[in-house]
């Protein structure tokens, strides 16, 4: 009878000493703070980009779409570990359009996928919701709600400001979803959605936003941890969007490598780095 083909390893090689971990159950096993009520919520981003920095490129069309290639099965395995840990998953209009358009898959449940069984596992075994909360950023609310949230009876909270559609807003209260005026300026800041959502108890939050949610988190000291995936291939392209946006951030843009990993590519794959960082 076939021998079953070996687990994917990685070699860890910050910290020291570099060693071989298994790819499946490495970030299930990373150590995500869970903050005690009245502290600040636990913020933390995933990216997955280039050598040169793209995340996204421009087609011929003008519309942004990641570059073929540049994710593959193991970073996605990743992606989805680090959302187990989630009380609350915080995503923006952008990416609901693209969803129900078809350009982006569904990112909004946890553990359902047919390799995901240890996922749900995971979370069930620490007592966690069995689908985490919803928080959508976006001061025009002019997005659909996937059918998929409320499939899964996932509470949804639209993050606004005061500005936005009076009309959308009560749509989307009927609708079932909380929605909230963060803060009185045009954008929604880090520090206004970190509030909102650790006065709902919310621990965990993970960042499923772009690059300027990034920004406001880094600029405001909210962020708690940044994991990235460097892609071992340079992508080029004149439009393009990067894992950040807006002015020099200074000293709020200091960060400290906590972990990195070696993917090591079989043939004909591309090889990438897992690394993660915390504010300095």
């Amino acid at each position: 009878m076939a021998s079953s083909p070996a687990p994917h390893a990685v070699l860890q090689l910050f910290p020291p000493p570099a060693r071989e971990r298994r790819l499946s159950g490495l970030y299930l096993g990373e150590s995500l703070p869970e903050p005690a009520a009245g502290e600040a919520p636990f913020l933390y981003a995933n990216f997955v980009t280039s050598m040169d920095g793209r995340i996204a490129v421009a087609g011929a069309d003008g519309v942004s779409r990641l570059p073929a290639g540049l994710t593959n099965a193991r970073d996605w395995r990743l992606f989805r570990e680090l959302q187990a840990h989630a009380d609350c998953l915080l995503t923006h209009g952008g990416y609901l359009r693209a969803l129900v358009a078809g350009t982006l898959g569904n990112i909004l449940q946890v553990g359902l996928a047919a390799d995901g069984e240890d996922i749900a596992s995971w979370r069930a075994d620490r007592e966690m919701t069995v689908q985490p909360a919803v928080a959508i950023l976006s001061a025009s609310l002019d997005f659909p709600l996937p059918a998929s949230l409320a499939e899964h009876r996932q509470p949804v909270h639209v993050l606004t400001t005061a500005e936005a559609p009076r009309d959308r807003m009560a749509e989307l209260r009927a609708a079932g979803c909380e929605v909230l005026c963060v803060g009185s300026g045009s954008r929604v800041r880090g520090r206004e959605v970190a509030a909102v959502l650790e006065e709902r108890a919310y621990r965990r939050i993970y960042l499923q936003t772009g690059p300027r949610m990034l920004e406001t988190a880094l600029r405001d000291r909210v962020l708690s941890r940044l994991y990235l995936t460097l892609s071992h291939r340079v992508v080029g392209g004149e439009q393009f969007d990067t894992i950040l946006r807006g002015g020099p951030l200074g000293a709020a843009g200091t960060l400290r490598l906590r972990a990195l990993y070696l993917d090591r590519p079989a043939k004909g794959e591309i090889g990438q780095f897992f690394a993660s960082f915390e504010p300095g």
